[in-house]
């Protein structure tokens, strides 16, 4: 056998071809141009004229099969055609691997996405183990762009059109066995026993399962348009507006228009051609690298095993259910058994929700101990306060855990608004403690602050971050300073909202405007879900430190009781968990997205200014995952650079017209200066 830097090739006694994936100097596979390019010289130099009973692909990696392309390679092409000729080059290879002529098999342990999944499908058969981690998807939508290596055409072949779209358009994953009952996957087996599943596939080449006649049925030349116009697209721009969002619009194209296998795979060279040129996919494909930045900074040989949590209220109690779910045996301190089987309630909802499997559920419980008495805190790893925003308190709790706790333990507060020096005066080593600042709700919210003073060590701070990492969240660094860094960009957009409606316009016409620009949900709405008092505590909180006055319609309403959807009422009614909503004018939706806008771009420079984080792409990545701030404008920051000199000439404007809050921060000079002095948008500091 030759020699290949990515793949090990070895040909076992009953003639099977074994292709290990093992990207060099990487811990995740990828299908750059280099395995690609391997794989091609493979299925010549190894395969062709050779007696064997069938071909094996796996991963040698632990961390799982292929996660997809390399995009890193892919966004660093020069032009489009070299981008479209990489999509063809794995065309070409996928199409020769499917009629190579004998049995192949993927044989899947972990994730298997994007280009990772198209390789899978152009196998005959797909062999999956049953580990929590094993995920298949096609998330390319994720990045504004479309699958490209022939899922368009193979996912549906396999699980039918409709099960097809809906991966494709949302870009979710699927389990093991979810995977396997729409036939996408022939069997799952436990970790141990992929090995000889596979020999038995090649062996024996069991016959394909075969779609449903409804599955084929909708496949059908003449059911496309129907299904097109009155089912499937209405439902994707109840989520997506094509102006935002292009690629999920353009892979229901794709699969529309595209009904022999030759059309299908020219229509996604078309599809990609097209998407690689938005604005949208390049924000989304820069977004995507800064994640992968960020989690190359959570570095570190970690090794977590028990975490102590302190408080069983909301907070407390879904971090509990979080460390569960990411495999960590918890202990939960609370004086009130009420507290704690609430927790144990939500926690066993979220277990069935997130794992399926009733044994996965009832051993991910069993390591959730009630303790009351803190018993647990001596042998913790890690230990999260999470309890209520009282300095006092805080002072004397980690008073005691710092003395109780092993000396290489993690001590973090989920504080939300109280600096960290003021809760370690107690502490004989303040540096230990640092801030873990999760969002609510904590299964949904990926961003995770990692709060530090000046006083806390570089170790604290980076342990925090592998923890983070571990439990699966985005950790990006803030200072400690009032409102850190979501909160306080966030709040003068809803404060403005608030104004607005002060002022007599709409809650549905503030909230149209947001939508409109991008954002996932308008500012009224989300103040009315996150509690009219939570808003009104945090407004008083950050206007003491930063100045502006709180809108007296918010402290009227949080004396009426109308605190949003927890009380059926805030801005909106609400009836069954829904608000009671009359259509938007659209009448005034530039000027109302100007003032929403230019508050939090306002806001956002004086913290890049202030440095509360390390640079602006961090405060992109942050904005993004912790508001879903529209994420194919590339984030505050980016959206800033792209408007230039005139976000000064509006903000003088607005200023003229509404007053000081939104007089230009001196910090905008500096930085249009930085992004004009540099090619990069976001670079350092």
């Amino acid at each position: 056998m030759s020699s290949y830097s990515a793949w090990q090739v070895v040909c076992d006694s009953d003639q099977i071809l074994w292709l290990s994936l093992d990207c060099p100097q990487s811990s995740t596979n990828t299908l750059g141009k280099i395995a690609l390019t391997e794989l091609a010289t493979i299925l010549i130099q190894e395969v062709e004229g050779k007696a064997l009973q069938g071909i094996v692909i796996q991963s040698a990696k632990s961390s799982g099969f292929i996660a997809g392309a390399d995009v890193h390679e892919f966004s660093g092409l020069e032009n489009v055609a070299d981008a479209l000729a990489y999509v063809r080059q794995g065309q070409a290879i996928f199409n020769k691997l499917e009629n190579i002529g004998i049995p192949t098999v993927a044989l899947i342990h972990g994730f298997c996405l994007g280009g990772g999944l198209e390789l899978a499908l152009a196998c005959r058969y797909r062999i999956a183990s049953d580990s929590v981690k094993t995920r298949l998807g096609l998330p390319e939508v994720m990045l504004g762009i479309q699958p490209a290596w022939g899922g368009t055409v193979r996912l549906p072949e396999r699980v039918g059109s409709l099960n097809a779209l809906d991966l494709m358009l949302t870009g979710r994953t699927l389990r093991a066995q979810p995977a396997k009952k729409q036939g996408l996957i022939d069997q799952v087996v436990a970790e141990y026993y992929l090995v000889k599943a596979a020999k038995h596939f090649i062996l024996s080449t069991p016959s394909p399962k075969k779609l449903p006649w409804t599955e084929v049925l909708t496949s059908q030349k003449w059911a496309r348009p129907w299904l097109v116009k009155w089912l499937i697209e209405p439902k994707l721009r109840e989520k997506a507006r094509s102006e935002h969002y292009p690629a999920p619009f353009q892979i229901l194209s794709t699969w529309q228009k595209s009904l022999s296998r030759d059309a299908a795979l020219n229509a996604e060279i078309t599809g990609i051609e097209a998407l690689a040129k938005t604005e949208a996919a390049r924000n989304l494909v820069r977004i995507f690298l800064l994640q992968e930045r960020l989690k190359a900074e959570a570095r570190g040989s970690y090794e977590f095993k028990r975490v102590h949590v302190v408080g069983a209220g909301t907070m407390g109690g879904d971090i509990a259910a979080w460390c569960l779910v990411n495999g960590l045996q918890v202990t939960l301190q609370d004086p009130s058994p009420d507290a704690i089987a609430g927790t144990f309630s939500r926690t066993k909802k979220l277990l069935q929700r997130r794992l399926r499997t009733d044994y996965l559920v009832k051993n991910a419980l069993d390591q959730l101990t009630a303790d009351p008495e803190g018993v647990g805190v001596s042998d913790a790893d890690v230990i999260i306060e999470a309890i209520v925003e009282n300095v006092q308190i805080k002072q004397t709790l980690f008073e005691m855990l710092e003395q109780e706790a092993r000396a290489d333990a993690i001590l973090a507060t989920n504080t939300s608004s109280i600096p960290l020096d003021e809760i370690s005066k107690m502490m004989k080593q303040p540096e230990r403690l640092v801030g873990i600042h999760f969002f609510n709700p904590v299964a949904k919210m990926k961003l995770v602050e990692i709060v530090c003073s000046e006083k806390t060590a570089a170790q604290s701070v980076q342990a925090a971050k592998a923890f983070a990492k571990w439990l699966d969240r985005i950790a990006v660094e803030v200072k400690s300073t009032p409102g850190f860094l979501i909160n306080r960009i966030l709040l003068p957009y809803l404060l403005e909202s608030v104004q607005l409606f002060e002022e007599g316009v709409r809650c549905e016409d503030i909230d149209e405007a947001a939508l409109a620009f991008g954002m996932p949900m308008g500012p009224v709405a989300l103040a009315d879900q996150v509690g009219l008092d939570v808003c009104l505590s945090v407004a008083k909180t950050l206007c003491a430190a930063y100045g502006g006055e709180v809108p007296k319609i918010l402290q009227e309403k949080v004396e009426q009781g109308h605190l949003g959807v927890k009380a059926k009422r805030g801005f909106y009614e609400y009836r069954e968990g829904q608000p009671v909503k009359s259509k938007a004018s659209n009448m005034l939706t530039a000027d109302i997205q100007e003032r929403l806008i230019m508050r939090l771009l306002n806001e956002s420079v004086a913290c890049w200014d202030e440095n509360i984080v390390t640079d602006a792409d961090v405060l992109d990545l942050g904005m993004i995952f912790g508001t879903g701030f529209a994420p194919f404008r590339g984030g505050p920051a980016q959206y800033a650079k792209q408007l230039g000199h005139q976000a000064l000439k509006t903000l003088e404007s607005l200023s003229k017209r509404y007053g000081a809050r939104f007089q230009a921060h001196p910090g905008w000079q500096r930085f249009l200066n930085k992004q004009e002095a540099s090619n990069e948008p976001n670079q350092e500091k």
